[in-house]
């Protein structure tokens, strides 16, 4: 499937239907009402490279709103690259420049679909919709700022001196967005390769794999069919890196 032929012509999803956690925002007599008034075009993506292309540039609008699937963006400077992986709730522009903060470094970014995705395109249509229900605001704004949470809880892991403290600590962390709990441990539905773990952690990827093969052994984590299984309790330092970013950030 092209890139081209990825988005579905025509398609429409009532967005608070597909994200509770927004619909919330919207007081329980007025939340039906909301949820049926508040559609957007939805857009579809294979899994795959992804140059942000064929989608409508909504400069007056809100986002893309992800409501289904995973996503990771990659930032390189002169061959080194740090990454940052986006799923159920993030919102993204990837049209906005992405060297507009500095001009003197001279950046390259990509995105790749690592799971099949489904994106609603929060345009100058639905603004105009959700005017009739300000509480959304705040809730959007909310999910801004936790995405710029997310990253710098990330900027602390990769702080860390040992690349398996870091995978460690990483997997956790992405465990406490999109992880669930079963009987044998935490289940982390994401399948990430060596290489993209290595750029969420700044470490090249022969020293990701051997790290993984030293929690495997430990038996910290375990490859599973739907993604990575961890076991015990998050490390420590990892609540402490959460509680510091919090507090500086909130």
């Amino acid at each position: 499937m092209t890139e081209l032929n990825a988005v579905s012509a025509g398609a429409v999803c009532s967005v608070l239907h597909e994200d509770p956690d927004l619909a919330e925002g919207v007081p329980h007599d007025r939340r039906n009402q909301a949820i049926s008034e508040l559609s957007a075009r939805e857009v579809r993506l294979p899994a795959g490279p992804w140059s942000g292309e064929h989608l409508p540039v909504i400069h007056e609008g809100i986002g893309l709103l992800i409501l289904k699937g995973m996503m990771i963006r990659r930032v390189g400077l002169e061959g080194l690259y740090g990454a940052e992986l986006l799923g159920e709730c993030d919102i993204l522009r990837p049209w906005q420049g992405e060297d507009g903060g500095s001009a003197t470094l001279a950046t390259t970014t990509g995105w790749s679909v690592l799971a099949p995705t489904r994106i609603a395109v929060l345009d100058a249509e639905f603004a105009r919709q959700m005017a009739r229900y300000p509480e959304l605001v705040g809730r959007l704004v909310g999910r801004a700022l936790q995405r710029s949470r997310h990253l710098t809880v990330n900027m602390a892991i990769v702080h860390q001196a040992r690349v398996d403290i870091r995978l460690h600590m990483l997997m956790w962390h992405l465990a406490g967005r999109w992880g669930r709990v079963r009987s044998d441990g935490t289940m982390l539905p994401v399948r990430l390769t060596h290489a993209s773990l290595a750029d969420l952690v700044a470490a090249r990827r022969p020293t990701v794999t051997s790290a993984l093969s030293d929690l495997t052994r430990r038996g910290l984590v375990r490859l599973v069919d739907d993604g990575w299984l961890l076991s015990g309790e998050p490390p420590g330092g990892l609540l402490d890196v959460r509680g510091m970013t919090m507090e500086r950030i909130g």
